[in-house]
This record gives C-alpha cells, sequence and structure tokens, in this order.
C-alpha cells in the first residue's frame, strides 16, 4: 500500500498582498498527477488546508475541485484532519456529503476516539492500516483550566494532556488491528527537535511551545502538520514534517518543498520517501549594500523567468536613503521583478511593535485586518460579524478575480 503525507495548504493565504491562488492550483494539479504516477492508494492532509477560519470562496472552491479531481484518480481514500489555522464549523460544513465520497473529515476532537480510527484500505477493500487521525489538539480538548495555576504547571498539564490523549487512541488502535498492520497517526504541532520559519505561528502561547517527540507512543508512521519544512523529527524516519507546498514567508524561499511516500505490505516492511515539489512561484531574497543589490536586480532582469519573481530587498548599510524606493521602483520597471519588501538598518523591526500580539502590514492578510476591526466593535453580535466575515470573503475574492 502507499500513502501520501501532505499539510499546511493555507488556501486562500496572501503574500504580502499578493494571492497565492495560481501556485495553489498548480500544485493541487501537480498532486493529482503524482497520485497517479506512484499509484498512491490514499492521501492524508495533516492541518491547515486554509488559511484563515474565514476562507474566501475560491479557496473553498480549490478544496472542492481538488476532491472531484482526486475521486477520478487512481486514489480511492483522502483523510483531511484541521490545523490551528482551520475553522471546524467550515470543515465540518461538507463533513457528512464527502464521507459519501470516501473522505473522512476530523476537524474536532471527539470524546469518542473510536471516531478518530480510520481504516486504510487497499483497492480491494481489506484493510492494510489503521490511522489515528488527530486533528489540532486545543488546550480546552485536553486539559481542565485550574484557577491560580501558575504558567509552568499549565504547561505540564497541556504536554500531560496531549501525551494521554495519543495514548488512549494509540492503545483504542490496537485494540482493533491485527498484529502485522500498520498503527499510523496524525498530528498538528510543533514537536520539539524542529526548524520553524517566519510563516509559523505559535500555537500554544504562553502554555506549550513544543511537544515532546518520546511522548508519542510506537505508532509506525506519524503524518505531522504545522511547521512548513520538510524534516525528520529528531532524525526519526517515521515521525515527520511534509512542511508546506509553497514558501509561505521569504526565509522559506530556499527550501524545497515535498511531499511524503509511505510504501509497505505489513508493519515491518515500511519505508518512507520524498518526492520535491516544483516551484510555482520564484521567491528571491537580495541583501548588500545599494551598488551590490543593483548588481544582483540587474542580474536577475537576465534570468530566463517565465513568471514574475518576488523579491525580498534587505539593504546593509548605515547611512539612510529618503529616496531608496523610488530607486529600487526604476530598476525593476518594465521587468517581471517585484519587489516586495525592503527593510534597512534605519528600520529596527524588534521595536515596531509595543508588544507581541502587534503585526505589521506586511504578515497581515486582508481577512485578519478586517477581522481585527470587528473584534474592536462592541455593538456588532457573534452572528452579524460571521454574516460580515462572509460578505467580506466573497468581496475580496470578487475584486482579485478582477485584478
Amino acid at each position: 500500500m502507499k500513502i501520501l503525507h501532505t499539510s499546511d495548504w493555507h488556501l486562500g493565504q496572501y503574500f504580502m498582498m499578493k494571492t497565492r491562488e495560481n501556485e495553489h492550483q498548480q500544485f493541487l494539479s501537480w498532486l493529482i498527477e503524482v497520485v497517479n504516477k506512484q499509484q498512491v492508494d490514499a492521501v492524508i492532509v495533516a492541518g491547515d488546508i486554509f488559511d484563515s477560519a474565514s476562507p474566501a470562496s475560491y479557496a473553498r472552491k480549490l478544496y472542492a475541485d481538488f476532491v472531484v479531481q482526486l475521486q477520478q484518480s487512481y486514489c480511492s481514500q483522502l483523510v483531511i484532519v484541521s490545523g490551528n489555522h482551520d475553522s471546524v464549523a467550515v470543515l465540518n460544513e461538507s463533513k457528512s456529503l464527502l464521507s459519501a465520497l470516501n473522505v473522512s473529515v476530523l476537524a474536532g476532537l471527539s470524546e469518542n476516539l473510536n471516531e478518530h480510527l480510520v481504516s486504510l484500505k487497499d483497492k480491494n477493500g481489506e484493510q492494510q492500516a489503521l490511522l489515528c487521525a488527530l486533528p489540532f489538539l486545543r488546550a480546552t480538548d485536553v486539559m481542565v483550566s485550574e484557577q491560580g495555576s501558575s504558567a509552568e504547571h499549565k504547561q505540564m498539564s497541556l504536554q500531560q494532556g496531549i501525551a494521554d490523549t495519543y495514548q488512549r487512541i494509540y492503545e483504542t488502535a490496537q485494540e482493533q488491528a491485527n498484529t502485522d498492520t500498520p498503527i499510523l497517526a496524525t498530528g498538528h504541532l510543533t514537536a520539539v527537535g524542529c526548524a520553524v520559519s517566519d510563516s509559523v505561528r505559535e500555537i500554544y502561547i504562553g502554555t506549550l511551545t513544543a511537544f515532546p517527540s518520546s511522548l508519542f507512543p510506537a505508532f509506525d508512521y506519524i503524518a505531522l502538520g504545522h511547521i512548513h519544512k520538510a524534516q525528520r523529527v529528531q532524525q526519526s524516519d517515521v515521525i515527520r514534517y511534509s512542511g508546506s507546498p509553497i514558501p509561505l514567508s521569504f526565509d522559506e524561499s530556499k527550501q524545497t518543498k515535498k511531499v511524503n511516500i509511505i510504501e509497505f505490505t505489513n508493519k515491518t516492511d515500511l519505508s518512507v520517501s520524498e518526492i520535491d515539489i516544483p516551484t510555482f512561484q520564484s521567491l528571491k531574497v537580495i541583501s548588500g549594500d545599494l551598488d551590490s543589490i543593483s548588481e544582483q536586480i540587474n542580474a536577475l532582469k537576465t534570468d530566463d523567468f517565465e513568471q514574475s519573481v518576488w523579491v525580498e530587498v534587505k539593504l546593509k548599510q548605515a547611512h539612510y536613503m529618503s529616496d531608496l524606493h523610488t530607486h529600487l521602483s526604476q530598476l525593476v520597471e518594465g521587468t517581471h521583478i517585484d519587489i516586495l519588501k525592503v527593510s534597512s538598518p534605519q528600520i529596527n523591526e524588534a521595536n515596531q511593535w509595543q508588544d507581541n500580539d502587534k503585526k505589521s502590514l506586511d504578515n497581515v492578510t486582508p481577512e485578519q485586518l478586517f477581522e481585527h476591526r470587528l473584534d474592536i466593535e462592541d455593538n456588532i453580535s457573534d452572528e452579524q460579524k460571521q454574516q460580515l466575515k462572509g460578505l467580506f470573503a466573497e468581496v475580496l475574492s470578487a475584486v482579485e478575480h478582477q485584478s
């Protein structure tokens, strides 16, 4: 049997006001090709299908279209678990309908862990593996808040709650699986020993920064999401992040994006391989003094790119330049180069925020900005806020398609 592990699609993401729709469309089409070429039996998406809790209509359409296309491919089974960016309600909207298409959607933690056990079957309908499909575990799912608890106590309680949840579902799976049947699991969290990037947002602020991989039970493979760089956890071959399919921040621009293929006939011969994902949008980081940056931009002009190049400029010189943006704009005028971000020693990014919750417009999506504006309104009900969010998503999608 072959299983494909992917995660962190972030459908609907805006990258410094740039839509990623075309990149995501190309990735999903490529993924269908891989499924057919590799003869993949099941696909697991380990969280963060969408970038926000109120995804734009085009993002929902990408999701729905992929499900339809997968039905026409070699693959016969799809498992979706939610991440910290996903709305449980949004994913559950189509859960019953998708179950008729052999798609398992696990958006929130159920009190009955049996509901999170997914039998992975071959073309003959025979069970080949048992998947413990756990979504992003919120603190309210696994721990009881105690008044007066210290931060350290809360951290240990959350860590123990997550560990207990995995142990209980592993024991439940063992009771139902044959001795030679692989038991797999999903997770959406930060595990100890991972390299993170700027686009990864903390999900257990003030309580738990990373979950020790030693607390996972002895699963035969753990398909993780949340970290955007493909990697093994603590050098384990069977605890892995597939990473995001496209770079979600400039510091991911040099990463080779991947999907993981898990292949086995029983639990003793399980092997994992990686497939590189093509680059659908070029991102470049240019740094140095102004002369060096100008030379690098001129060199980019001569490169044979079939598409635009999104660039971050890091100016490393002490004196202030009031006409820097004008100079850079003139350098790239009429080219395929699009400068999206400029930083310099005069801009101390660490001091731009008064507290850790403040964000710059560079890393805030239009939807997040709109949601923030709604949150400071006291005279709007929660129901009205949800309606306004939906209307805003539709308007944003329409504007994007017209631009």
